[in-house]
């Protein structure tokens, strides 16, 4: 459903562009006639030509929207393509936050949790551990040398949110946020409700 909605968003872009080129080559052949001594039609044969300056072909066509899997894109990150980013692994569980940040590989740059920050119990679950945490985890990358991040966030904790922010807040560039939350399509039995 969400390629098609893509493909969609992209043909409209694509139609737009070409009705944009078509103006501004109509324009640009009446420009005699066009402009006159009014001031709005200058600016009707200005912004013409802009828009027909923008549209020049290039090597690269720049797309607002992000590539499809298995395409190429020609967005660099510090000289990396998006799938060669550095990955943050956020697990937001009601007791804790876990975050670990790894390269594309999987392979182990930096690890962090509530409780390795000193949070004790009940604190371990609350925002301002998450954010700590996230904090500490950004630092941390950083001095390895990590700046562009892609981030992936799993559970329904409530460090989700103050985690990216902590992030951010320890000098990391986030290029995107992906949530990975295991959600259920009605698999095993829950247990039964807990009564007090």
């Amino acid at each position: 459903m969400f390629v098609n909605i893509y493909r969609l968003n992209r043909t409209f872009v694509t139609a737009l562009n070409n009705v944009y080129r078509q103006l501004s080559a109509s324009l640009n052949s009446n420009v005699n006639s066009i402009c006159g001594t009014n001031g709005l039609q200058r600016a009707i044969c200005t912004s013409a030509v802009r828009l027909e300056d923008a549209a020049a072909p290039t090597t690269d066509e720049f797309t607002y929207f992000p590539p499809l899997p298995g395409e190429k894109s020609s967005l660099r990150w510090d000289g990396k393509p998006y799938e060669e980013l550095p990955i943050v692994h956020i697990k937001a569980t009601y007791n804790n936050t876990h975050i670990h940040v790894t390269d594309n590989a999987g392979a182990y740059i930096v690890c962090t949790s509530c409780g390795k920050e000193g949070f004790k119990n009940i604190k371990k679950s609350t925002v301002v551990a998450a954010q700590t945490t996230g904090v500490s985890a950004g630092v941390r990358a950083k001095l390895k040398g990590v700046t562009f991040v892609r981030v992936v966030v799993k559970g329904l904790g409530s460090g989700r949110l103050s985690a990216i922010q902590g992030l951010a807040m320890g000098g990391l560039e986030i290029v995107s946020i992906t949530d990975n939350t295991p959600v259920p399509h009605n698999g095993c039995r829950p247990r039964k409700v807990r009564r007090l």
